[in-house]
């Protein structure tokens, strides 16, 4: 293999993200005197992965004093070497609708598209997504079935449009197990729905 093949076989396998370093790097290119074949030298602390690259770990739970009643969300994001806690309340509402504004809440939170793994004790989020009940539900316009209604649909839609932008794994993980993280979302959660001037849930009906 000459040094041209050599080259074009290094680029072909970099990360789309980093091209364009790389092209300023040949741009850039200046013939030595002690060599005439110019070679390509990629310094890892130099390029970054992309977002896209690695996976963000995220523990959510929500909380409810009724059901309904004055609830709360809690989430945990742990992206690499930073982790971010995130919080929030509303006057009257339900249990599962918090469950999933912890999710929601969590994926708004990311700033570029990423692929994520969503832990969640909530079997109604986890099976409705994975097994792919969400999205019969909105195909069939939020009907369950014939009669019935799906419930908390705006929620539903916002989920759903937040998993085209993310690649997002959901996972369920057995509530108040001793999994640090998800008790952390539940004290979060709990907290929450205690707080006073909670907002109101603006989707929530009876």
């Amino acid at each position: 293999m000459d040094y041209k093949d050599k080259i074009i076989s290094e680029v072909e396998s970099l990360p789309q993200s980093l091209l364009p370093e790389v092209l300023n790097y040949v741009r850039n290119l200046k013939p030595t005197a002690n060599s005439s074949k110019p070679s390509l030298t990629i310094k890892s602390n130099k390029l970054k992965a992309s977002p896209q690259e690695k996976t963000i770990i995220i523990y959510t739970d929500g909380a409810c004093t009724g059901n309904p009643g004055a609830g709360g969300y809690g989430a945990v994001i742990i992206d690499g070497d930073r982790r971010e806690e995130i919080s929030g309340g509303y006057k009257l509402t339900t249990n599962n609708r918090m469950e999933m504004m912890a999710a929601i809440a969590a994926l708004r939170s990311l700033k570029h598209k990423s692929k994520v793994r969503l832990h969640s004790d909530s079997k109604y989020i986890v099976d409705a997504v994975v097994k792919g009940w969400a999205k019969k539900w909105q195909a069939n316009g939020w009907l369950r079935n014939k009669k019935e209604m799906a419930k908390n649909p705006d929620l539903w839609q916002e989920l759903l449009d937040l998993c085209q932008i993310h690649d997002v794994e959901f996972v369920w993980v057995k509530g108040h197990a001793g999994i640090a993280e998800n008790e952390r979302c539940d004290r979060l959660a709990v907290a929450a729905a205690r707080q006073s001037n909670l907002e109101n849930d603006r989707g929530y009906t009876d």
